[in-house]
């Protein structure tokens, strides 16, 4: 399927004998600078520029609309951009497709009322149930000025960024591979929020599918010799923290070795396809089910008696593997739907892997100092969350990828290099799995983030009587001395890997102190991603009615429709459920 791509309207006062025909070149060109900003700027998660398409004519009355509309509608096109300088009449240019984002972006200028149409469509828009996203500079412009403004830059952005996420997941699947993990009420797979608020269609796939598949050898055979030997090469072991008496033999974690190699590419080949498997006979396999994100339920109807799926989780969700740098498969320890759609949005919003982990313990700097002797200082000051999984954590969370200045990054995929590759497989070992958790054996990754990088955590929940709620915190990974380190990791278990995570203190509310960010969270999971996205998250929360229920971004890098306004202006936590209750999810 073609990448959804976003319509530019070039909107214009409809009366010709000498308004229009001024107009013509100002309209389009700011069109075209918009469409060139957003390609410039924002990628698909296939790393590929965001493509925009622009109506053949400016849009000066109802007919011209109708024809954009036409054109839109066979060009796959997610979301408008409407763009103009002047007074134009409101209703009759509007975009009425309820299945399009919208957005307009009003020029500040004083030769032409721009604000007038863009606050008289806004209330079209408004009135008529079809919420939009307000776009005005906040210093005018003159006429002949093409350029635009660096806050209109950002909201542009800002908005292209979300809307082109809710069109790549339009008409993809959730794959559950295998069911409910330990009771995790995340592994629940709710139909109808995929169905009505992501447009994503769930699919079921027993666990048996996997063994099946690895009975009857249907894999790539080639690929798997290249694999199995990437692993023998890179994936150094790690400690065996098992009882001597009960460890597995060489001729058992050799077997297992062979077996999460299969597994990987099974599980990615039921998620996407192989055109080989074709080849082999195997052709309603060969098409894969069309999954853009799922989960591996695992624990515990399969890791009792198989190996474990940490491999396979951990090298899906990196950005590389035995053929280079590739874009991460989203895909969620203990089948957690919730936390897949977390790290789903994560991906899309920057193109970078996302960490699943477990919200495991909150260590505050009186008891760090207890049981270390050491005050934390800098970012940790305040204490931080440890955040450890069963060592399915993507590998790019090692902190080992350098931008051009030598800076610990998590980069978008399309970005990594095999020196970053190679770092991030040589600061992670694999560790036989820790048997009273997973008696069928496998290996689980270890590692510690070992740099200082912003980060945004991120959960989605479901409350019942209110729906779907995302929780954001903007914060830092830190690390610890070395000895430090080693003395918290060693109570969990230390064959996982660790991230230690200090969320920014505002000093109110959720975000008073690092405890009270812990006690808010809604799940014990959450997911990781590069960077202080929580504005994206937000604007792209909005555009799927899907109100946020924690976050500490600052006030002004808010951007959500403008009819949200009209729910209150002093309380924006408050208004933005009142509007989401009201419009309801984005597919009815």
């Amino acid at each position: 399927m073609a990448n959804p791509k976003i319509g530019i309207r070039p909107i214009i006062d409809g009366r010709r004998l000498g308004i229009r025909e001024s107009l013509e070149e100002k309209t389009m060109a700011m069109a075209q600078a918009a469409a060139t900003l957003i390609s410039e700027n924002c990628r698909y998660a296939d790393g590929s520029p965001v493509e925009c398409i622009i109506a053949d004519t400016t849009i000066g009355g109802c007919k011209e609309a109708a024809l954009c509309a036409e054109k839109f509608a066979v060009n796959n096109v997610c979301a408008t951009l409407s763009v103009t300088p002047c007074w134009c009449y409101g209703s009759e240019t509007m975009d009425t497709d309820p299945m399009t984002i919208k957005a307009v972006w009003g020029f500040n200028g004083t030769e032409r009322p721009g604000a007038v149409y863009l606050a008289c469509v806004m209330a079209a828009h408004n009135q008529r149930g079809l919420p939009a996203f307000s776009i005005y500079g906040h210093d005018v412009q003159d006429v002949t000025d093409n350029t635009i403004p660096e806050d209109v830059k950002e909201k542009i952005i800002r908005f292209a960024k979300g809307a082109v996420a809710v069109g790549q997941m339009r008409g993809k699947s959730y794959i559950n591979l295998g069911s409910v993990s330990m009771g995790i009420m995340g592994a629940f797979c709710d139909p109808a929020f995929f169905q009505k608020y992501l447009g994503i269609r769930p699919e079921w796939v027993d666990m048996s599918e996997v063994s099946r598949r690895v009975k009857y050898e249907i894999y790539d055979h080639d690929e798997f010799e290249k694999a199995l030997a990437w692993v023998k090469a890179n994936c150094k072991e790690g400690r065996d923290n098992n009882a001597p008496d009960v460890q597995h033999s060489r001729e058992q974690k050799d077997a297992e070795w062979e077996f999460v190699v299969k597994m990987t590419l099974i599980c990615r080949d039921i998620f996407q396809g192989n055109p080989k498997l074709y080849d082999m006979g195997w052709y309603e396999e060969s098409l894969g089910r069309n999954g853009l994100l799922g989960g591996f339920q695992g624990q515990r109807m399969w890791s009792d008696w198989q190996p474990n799926g940490d491999f396979t989780e951990a090298i899906l969700n990196t950005t590389f593997d035995w053929n280079g740098p590739k874009q991460p498969t989203i895909f969620a320890t203990e089948n957690d739907t919730l936390n897949a759609t977390s790290m789903l949005f994560g991906h899309l919003l920057t193109g970078c892997a996302s960490i699943f982990a477990d919200v495991r313990t909150y260590w505050s700097p009186d008891a760090v100092e207890r049981v270390t002797g050491w005050k934390p200082e800098g970012k940790a000051e305040n204490g931080f969350i440890h955040l450890i999984n069963s060592g399915a954590a993507a590998l790019d969370a090692t902190g080992k990828s350098k931008d051009a200045e030598g800076n610990a990054v998590m980069k978008p995929w399309w970005d990594m290099t095999q020196t970053d590759a190679d770092a991030c497989m040589e600061a992670t070992d694999w560790c036989p799995a820790s048997l009273g958790y997973f008696r069928g054996g496998g290996f689980s990754s270890h590692f510690k983030t070992d740099a200082e990088m912003p980060v945004t955590m991120m959960r989605l929940n479901l409350v019942d009587g209110l729906g779907p709620v995302l929780q954001i915190a903007e914060g830092y990974t830190v690390t610890l001395p070395d000895e430090v380190h080693h003395t918290l990791d060693e109570r969990t278990d230390p064959t996982w890997p660790t991230t230690w995570f200090a969320p920014r203190i505002t000093w109110e509310g959720a975000f008073t102190d690092v405890y009270s960010v812990m006690a808010n969270w809604g799940a014990n999971h959450g997911s990781l991603t590069y960077g202080h996205v929580g504005a994206d998250l937000i604007t792209l929360a909005s555009m799927l009615r899907i109100p946020v229920a924690l976050h500490n971004v600052p006030r002004e890098k808010i951007f959500r429709p403008h009819a949200w306004s009209a729910f209150g202006t002093k309380d924006l936590e408050s208004a933005d459920y009142r509007a989401c209750g009201t419009y309801g999810p984005l597919y009815k």
